[in-house]
């Protein structure tokens, strides 16, 4: 119990102690971060600069809040531009000499840093801008030059696919007389190129520009016929353009206006007055997503500031301000980086009566600072913050629409996708890039209108185009202008009334007027190359007539797509070939055709008789009158004619395919040869202009046309050239012809000579086209934004039937001529249109005749076997040919085979063929009867009493011979066989009364082996 209070004590004090420690510890003194001097120039007499003060000065008081273990703290020094470069450079020179700062934030303007780099390159001091965007400021001019924001030359990628995506030609730039406003010219043109826009002015207003200087600029827009503007300005001077733009009724329907990023920027810090005269502006923005850390920035921001300046139009900080707060922020971990611990400048060596620019000295810890930005990388308010090249890299841009006194969102344009309406697709969306306008959402147009402009006008309020038109001649089908007597005029023709259809067709109405090129005396005042300069001159706006669209033209006008197709042709008279050729049966076919033919058939033939040879007898006898077959059988398919039946399966599965052909072959001659007798044999006169180069015949050629020089360039002498103006004047030369005073060929482009030949069809005809034109079209100036409407309308009326009716209208029914190509003989037909066929026999015949040698290759391989000493490799052929050229016993045919012969009642003997069969029906058979003497019935030869008689005969004495011999092998088997029937030939030669020229060796066939082999086995059954 007496130790309770003691213990309490003791807890106490030791309580104390601890306290009184850390007393002492807050109270030891700590080491001070480092102080690293900063420079900071910017304008405090415009919001941007005290903005972008603001948020720099932000942004740093929270980062060291979270990083209170930095070591590095940056010191701001504030001057004040003034908002002149003057200014600016003063500021810089004091702050690098007196304060000898490490980094400078700013300056605010182009203008402004061009003289900052310098200074900076000099004194190795990063000058870090988050508001300088021209172009023209690169890092490569000094590596101490970092653009934390986006330099003008990225946004004209969005610009030039608005441009594109609604098809504007022309767009006229407005932009400051400054840094700023020409550094972004040379990309924006280049852009604008890519889209295919020209630019035919550019108006540049100096930043200090007085009202009554920015109406007169405005009066001057308004006298071209441009209507899309881009405007590159800042809000001061652009808001005030806008206002002056409203006052003179240019915010209308007709007009087109987009901003850069320098106004879209600012928009929620201009006048909402000014704003409200900018209804259906376009504008383009770098895209900044929402996060919680910048709306958290956003809430602070309004809170601090918003009271204490009460020139803050706008409770948001802009884009430029969120540069600023990373700027500074990105400077802050590049010093704490780089372990700045001594921030000295190096003095330099300079004389007493130097200047302010050349005193001050070299910082020696810029290397290390600029090294460290270059590293730092970051999540800003503003987005990723990475420099590549000392500057921020292109993200998303906003397309606005400014409706009111505030802008909505419309789409995105992307680098890699070009327009689109979201940022959040997936892939199968954005893989390729895009230039639609449908991507965009709604948009509001100037004069609150829903759709946009054309993006031009007519230059002259109230006044017509003027169109010139050609005075013709001849061919007034095309353009005729008739004078009244109050001497107003009445133009009309086809491409007239196709030019009044196509303007008729545009979206759009177009005021015009015809005028014609003539003369006072209302005569053609020039050639259509005169009428063609008279646009490029200024004297007319268009041309409509039948003008060829030429390049030497196209150097100073510009053509519409063509109405109607040409190039130049000739037309010569013509002749009917009355008289037919004594040979024209062989012109259905070309020579190759015929050679093919006749080589096929030989070839067919020469088949067919190495199959059927063997086996049949009517492809047998003596030498001529085997190749007398050969070609009678072939030749005879033609016409499905022959009579000799074929009995080898082979020949006949060659002959269905031949048959085939033949069939194809002669069908297509006979309709081929009727064309030919059938149709008007019409021809022209002259065929090719080397014959008229070669007899230096007189040509014709249109009086006004560019056919002249065409004619030269042809090697046509100047002499042998006659002009003509009309149809009439074209029949009377040709009618008279070249030695008459006339001429061979009349050279015009092919509208015309259809107009002509519709007229005297029966008399000429036209011959191919020697030299091709791009049609008729019609002219505009360069660069005119007409071009292409007229182009798509002409489009329109050339596919309708419009076109059809206007060609009937003004050309007549061209069916009511022929055509001259179709009464032109048939060509012949060619080896080209039936190979496929030949190729089919080749390949059949070759099949079947490898097949035939396989096979009797291998019913003869004992030939081949063969090995006794005489047998040579050349007896073994001829004893295969040998075999080949005499009958095949063993074939269907010749089973049944015997030889009788008879007398043929006309002083001798020959022998008849035929096939046994029983007695009882021996007498009754047709075979029985002479064939050599059809005239007389001569009785049987004697020498044979009866067909079964003959045949036991033989048989009877083949079978003894082989009773009575022992064969001791194949071969003796065989020439024992040899022998015998060479004895039985030796008895025929001994009887007189048998022609021998009638029984030759080759009509003895030698027996197979296998059927000597059953005759020895059982000779008694092959008796009987």
């Amino acid at each position: 119990m007496k130790k309770e209070p003691c213990s309490h004590i003791i807890f106490f004090r030791l309580l104390f102690f601890f306290f009184v420690c850390l007393m002492a510890k807050t109270a030891l003194p700590q080491a001070s971060p480092i102080g690293i001097k900063v420079g900071v120039i910017l304008d405090m007499d415009d919001y941007i600069g005290v903005m972008g003060l603001n948020c720099v000065t932000m942004a740093l008081e929270g980062f060291y809040a979270k990083n209170r273990h930095y070591k590095t703290r940056l010191v701001l020094n504030v001057r004040n531009s003034k908002g002149d470069v003057i200014g600016a450079a003063a500021a810089a020179l004091d702050l690098l000499k007196n304060v000898e700062v490490q980094a400078i934030i700013g300056p605010m303007y182009s203008t402004q840093a061009s003289f900052l780099i310098a200074l900076g390159h000099k004194a190795q001091v990063p000058i870090i801008t988050f508001s300088a965007t021209s172009p023209s400021l690169s890092s490569t001019r000094s590596p101490y030059f970092i653009r934390a924001t986006l330099d003008d030359s990225s946004q004209v990628q969005a610009i030039g696919a608005l441009i594109k995506a609604f098809g504007w030609r022309e767009i006229v730039p407005i932009y400051e007389d400054n840094e700023f406003g020409k550094g972004i010219m040379p990309y924006l043109s280049d852009a604008m190129e890519q889209a295919n826009a020209h630019i035919p002015y550019r108006s540049v207003i100096a930043s200090l520009e007085t009202d009554d200087r920015i109406l007169l600029e405005l009066y001057k827009l308004m006298s071209m016929r441009t209507r899309v503007f881009i405007v590159h300005m800042r809000n001061i001077l652009g808001s005030r353009l806008f206002v002056k733009a409203k006052q003179l009724g240019m915010m209308s329907e007709e007009y087109t206006w987009i901003i850069t990023d320098g106004m879209t920027y600012e928009l929620n810090s201009m006048d909402p007055s000014a704003v409200e005269f900018m209804l259906g502006v376009i504008g383009v923005q770098p895209y900044i997503m929402r996060t919680e850390e910048l709306d958290n920035f956003t809430s602070g921001y309004k809170e601090k500031f918003q009271q204490k300046n009460l020139r803050v139009r706008s409770q948001d900080p802009n884009i430029f301000g969120l540069w600023a707060h990373d700027s500074a922020i990105a400077l802050a971990m590049a010093a704490e980086e780089a372990l700045i611990t001594k921030a000295t400048f190096v003095k330099a060596n300079v004389s007493r009566n130097s200047t302010d620019i050349e005193a001050f000295g070299v910082s020696n810890a810029g290397p290390k600072l600029i090294q460290a930005l270059s590293r730092t990388t970051f999540t800003g308010l503003a987005g990723k913050f990475q420099l590549a090249d000392g500057q921020l890299q292109s993200p998303p841009y906003e397309i606005v629409n400014v409706v009111g006194r505030e802008f909505r969102v419309v789409g995105y344009w992307m680098k890699e996708y070009g327009i689109i309406r979201e940022l959040k697709r997936t892939d199968a969306e954005t893989k390729t890039y895009s230039i639609s306008k449908s991507n965009l959402g709604s948009i509001k147009w100037p004069g609150d209108k829903t759709y946009p402009s054309k993006g031009w006008v007519i230059p002259t309020s109230g006044k017509k185009l003027k169109v010139g038109v050609p005075v013709k001649i001849g061919f007034s089908e095309f353009v005729r202008v008739t004078w009244n007597p109050d001497n107003s005029t009445i133009v009309e023709g086809f491409s007239i009334d196709v030019f009044d259809a196509v303007m008729a067709a545009l979206p759009y109405g177009v005021p015009y007027e015809y005028v014609p090129f003539a003369t006072f005396d209302h005569k053609r005042a020039g050639t259509y190359n005169d009428l063609s300069y008279q646009v490029y001159l200024g004297n007319y706006d268009a041309v409509a007539g039948d003008v060829t669209i030429l390049a030497n033209r196209s150097q100073y006008v510009d053509f519409t797509l063509p109405y109607l197709a040409s190039g130049v042709s000739m037309v010569v008279p013509i002749k009917d070939d009355k008289s037919k050729n004594a040979w024209v049966f062989v012109k259905p076919l070309t020579w190759e055709l015929w050679l093919t033919s006749f080589c096929s058939f030989v070839f067919i033939g020469v088949l067919i008789w190495i199959l059927e040879h063997r086996i049949n007898e009517d492809f047998r006898g003596p030498k001529w009158h085997q190749v007398g077959m050969i070609f009678w059988f072939a030749f005879s398919t033609t016409v499905f004619a022959q009579k000799e039946s074929v009995i080898n399966n082979l020949s006949r599965f060659v002959l269905i395919i031949w048959f085939l052909v033949v069939l194809i072959l002669t069908q297509s001659y006979t309709a081929s040869l009727t064309s030919m007798l059938t149709i008007q044999q019409l021809q022209p006169t002259v065929t090719d202009i080397s014959v008229l180069l070669e007899n230096k015949d007189y040509v014709g050629y249109s009086n006004t046309s560019f056919i002249y020089g065409l004619l030269k360039k042809m090697n046509f002498d100047e002499s042998r050239l006659v002009p003509f103006n009309t149809p009439w004047e074209m029949d009377q030369l040709l009618s008279k012809g070249s030695g008459n005073g006339g001429i061979a060929a009349a050279f015009h482009e092919i509208p015309y000579l259809e107009v002509f030949l519709s007229y005297y069809c029966s008399k000429y005809m036209m011959v191919d086209s020697t030299y091709k034109a791009n049609g008729f079209g019609f002219v505009f100036p360069i660069g005119s934004p007409l071009v292409r409407d007229v182009s798509k309308a002409i489009l329109n009326v050339t596919e309708s039937k419009t076109m059809v009716e206007l060609e009937r209208k003004w050309f007549g029914d061209k069916t009511k001529c022929p055509d001259p190509s179709s009464l032109n003989s048939p060509k012949s037909l060619g080896l080209r249109s039936f190979w496929g066929l030949f190729l089919i026999v080749g390949i059949v015949g070759l099949l079947a005749f490898t097949i035939f040698v396989l096979k009797f290759l291998h019913e003869h391989w004992h030939v081949i076997q063969r090995s006794d000493p005489d047998s040579t490799i050349r007896s073994k052929v001829a004893e295969l040919l040998q075999r080949f050229n005499n009958r095949d016993l063993t074939c269907h045919t010749f089973k049944n085979m015997k030889l009788v012969e008879k007398d043929n009642g006309c002083g001798g003997n020959y022998v008849d063929r035929s096939i046994y069969s029983s007695p009882q029906t021996y007498q009754n058979s047709p075979s029985n009867f002479s064939l050599g003497c059809p005239d007389t019935n001569c009785p049987p030869s004697p020498i044979f009493s009866s067909p079964e008689g003959q045949y036991f005969s033989f048989q009877r004495d083949q079978a003894r011979s082989i009773e009575n011999e022992d064969f001791s092998s194949p071969t003796e088997h065989n020439q024992s066989f040899h022998m015998q029937h060479g004895s039985l030939m030796e008895n025929a030669v001994m009887n007189p009364a048998i022609e021998l020229s009638q029984v030759n060796k080759q009509e003895i066939e030698i027996a197979r082996l296998d059927e000597i082999d059953q005759i020895t086995s059982n000779p008694a059954e092959a008796i009987h």
